[in-house]
C-alpha cells in the first residue's frame, strides 16, 4: 500500500516527474547499442539517434523559454550526424541546463509568466511540456530497443522488484 499523510505539491510532483523521466531517457540512450544508433523501424521516421538528440534539443529550447534567455543550442539540428557518446552527453547535457530550472519552481512560481515566443505562458506548463514531449519520446525509444531485443529501463527495473506473495 502506498504511504499515507504525504502532500502532493504541483512543483513537488512535476519535479518528480521530471527527474525520473531524465533517467530513463538516458537509461534508454545508454542501453542501444552503438551499432543500432542509426537504426530506424521504417524509412519514414526517425532513426534512434535523430530521436535522442530531438528531445535533447527540444529539451534546451523550453528550458531556454522557463529561464527567459536563448536557446544555447538553436544552431543544434537533430540531424547531425553523432556517435552514441555525442549523442548521449546532448541529453546530459540538455537535463543539466534544464535540472535547476524544473527544481527552482515552487507554488507559486508555477503560475508566473514568462514569454514563450510572441505569447505568456505560466511557467509550469513549461515542465509540463517537457514531460508530455519526454514521456512520447521515451515510449518511442522503448519500442525501438524492444525492436533490437533489449528491454526497455522502466521493465527493467520493474522486473528486478521483488513480487508480493499471492
Amino acid at each position: 500500500p502506498a504511504p499515507t499523510g504525504r502532500t502532493f505539491t504541483l512543483s513537488g510532483e512535476m519535479a518528480r516527474g521530471y527527474e525520473d523521466l531524465q533517467r530513463n531517457l538516458v537509461e534508454a540512450g545508454e542501453k542501444m547499442p552503438e551499432a543500432h544508433y542509426g537504426f530506424r523501424p521504417t524509412a519514414d521516421i526517425r532513426p534512434f539517434g535523430q530521436l535522442v538528440a530531438h528531445v535533447a534539443l527540444a529539451q534546451f529550447g523550453t528550458c531556454a523559454m522557463l529561464k527567459g534567455a536563448p536557446n544555447p543550442r538553436k544552431d543544434d539540428t537533430e540531424g547531425a550526424t553523432r556517435t552514441k557518446a555525442d549523442a548521449v552527453a546532448l541529453l546530459k547535457a540538455s537535463a543539466a541546463y534544464c535540472d535547476p530550472l524544473v527544481s527552482a519552481l515552487s507554488e507559486s512560481t508555477m503560475t508566473e509568466l514568462t514569454k514563450v515566443g510572441q505569447n505568456q505562458a505560466a511557467k509550469g506548463l513549461l515542465p509540463a511540456s517537457l514531460l508530455t514531449h519526454g514521456m512520447e519520446m521515451y515510449g518511442t525509444m522503448a519500442v525501438y530497443l524492444r525492436l533490437k531485443g533489449i528491454v526497455p529501463p522502466t521493465t527493467e527495473r520493474q522486473n528486478q522488484k521483488p513480487k508480493s506473495g499471492s
